[in-house]
């Protein structure tokens, strides 16, 4: 296999779960997971991105978390509330939850040990850092690296998300695939918090290809839950010892900058790297310097394990 090699998706069961996974790369290469964030199926993972890293000398794995795309659905949970959250932010009440962020990550430590994968260079984004700390966390020798991308620590001292990227955790389900497609155009908008007219352009592609894939409203809620009730992982990162790098965008309107500043102020010896411009998304613009920047990393890790 050279590089370029892509193969297609396929399911595995891991954790008592279908996982679908979808794979980038030789299989000599340096195994690399990417973990997406919440609502977000594995394809947010742009072919394109996947297939630079699989040029910089990766593996790379991309997959749909549980309850979203082609993995298993769950059941269970009522819609979120905002009554919830205000007892969550002001009451410290908790929210009720099926399940939460480390069955997530048994998940895709699942995944790796279905694959034969021992350990593996760990890419997250959003909820999906989120994922990738609580695997750092709980199984530390699964893991060669970090990189948290528009993540936080959970620490509820931070700013909350804006109005407008509330409103778009918040929004009903779409009634319709016409409406689907309105709305992902729209807040991806809100989500980039800048003038991206070049990914504009493919938005509505890229709600078809989610929208045939499957949606799954009642799981988005399921994740959702699965975020606020697993607390803050702020005074357990400083406990980690795998080389981390955080990425965070300086205009994030949903995972404010301070989320990714606490993340690497929270780990010993992490790196921080804010992109100026760059919102709650990851254009095609700002791919050079993301992923420069894990490839020097988590190559760079290995080099000082070796």
């Amino acid at each position: 296999m050279n590089a370029s090699t892509h193969l297609p998706p396929q399911t595995i069961r891991a954790n008592g779960i279908d996982i679908c996974y979808e794979i980038f790369g030789n299989d000599n290469a340096e195994p690399l997971l990417l973990i997406m964030g919440l609502a977000a199926q594995m394809i947010h993972w742009d072919d394109e991105f996947c297939e630079q890293l699989a040029a910089r000398g990766f593996r790379v794995i991309r997959f749909d978390n549980r309850d979203i795309g082609k993995s298993s659905h769950l059941t269970g949970g009522a819609r979120l509330t905002p009554l919830e959250l205000l007892k969550l932010r002001f009451l410290k009440i908790p929210v009720a939850a099926t399940y939460k962020l480390i069955d997530m990550a048994k998940d895709t430590v699942g995944l790796m040990d279905a694959l034969g994968i021992k350990s593996a260079h760990l890419v997250g984004a959003s909820m999906g850092g989120m994922i990738a700390q609580e695997v750092t966390l709980s199984f530390p020798q699964r893991v060669r690296s970090l990189t948290s991308i528009m993540s936080t620590t959970g620490n509820p001292r931070l700013p909350p998300p804006s109005r407008d990227a509330t409103a778009v955790l918040m929004a009903p389900p779409p009634r319709s695939k016409e409406e689907y497609i309105a709305r992902f155009c729209r807040n991806w908008i809100v989500l980039r918090a800048g003038s991206f007219p070049e990914e504009e352009a493919l938005d509505p592609g890229r709600a078809e290809r989610t929208f045939a894939r499957g949606l799954n409203p009642a799981g988005v809620g399921r994740q959702l839950r699965a975020v606020l009730a697993s607390g803050s992982r702020k005074e357990r990162l400083h406990a980690v010892k795998t080389p981390s790098l955080v990425i965070h965008g300086t205009v994030d309107p949903l995972v404010r900058p301070e989320g990714g500043k606490d993340t690497a102020a929270s780990i010993p010896g992490a790196k921080l790297l804010m992109i100026d411009g760059m919102g709650h998304a990851l254009p095609a613009r700002f791919w050079p310097e993301i992923i420069d920047a894990i490839d020097k990393h988590a190559h760079g890790a290995v080099a000082r394990a070796a």
